[in-house]
């Protein structure tokens, strides 16, 4: 190294807590864990109901891939904003809720008894 230069390292993993996600990413995890269940729970309805294409499968699938989208966006405007992470928790557990919904209107078309309060 010559006298005058600086080196910094930014390493992805910097890169994707900064700008992607800097939130709990317990919560993302937890997301991710229920947008996996209301994916088993909406193929085995289709498949119950014999009513499986691969249409309505993928435009499913796609509709995931766009609530990243909006996290991402929702983490970038949190941060230029500085709202410490206000607006992302309040994104993500919008989608946790959705996501929930979902999965007990599904399991609720194949059958399973679920309680009055919800």
């Amino acid at each position: 190294m010559e006298k005058g230069e600086l080196h910094v390292q930014y390493t992805q993993t910097d890169a994707f807590h900064t700008f992607i996600y800097s939130g709990d990413i317990k919560l993302l995890y937890f997301l991710m864990v229920l947008m996996l269940i209301d994916i088993i729970t909406g193929l085995a309805k289709a498949f119950k109901n014999k009513n499986l294409w691969s249409r309505k499968s993928m435009y499913g699938f796609g509709r995931k891939i766009l609530i990243f989208c909006i996290i991402i966006l929702a983490n970038i405007i949190d941060q230029i904003l500085n709202l410490n992470n206000g607006l992302l928790m309040v994104t993500i557990f919008f989608y946790i809720a959705n996501e929930g919904l979902s999965i007990v209107e599904n399991c609720a078309e194949m059958g399973v008894l679920i309680p009055e309060e919800i």
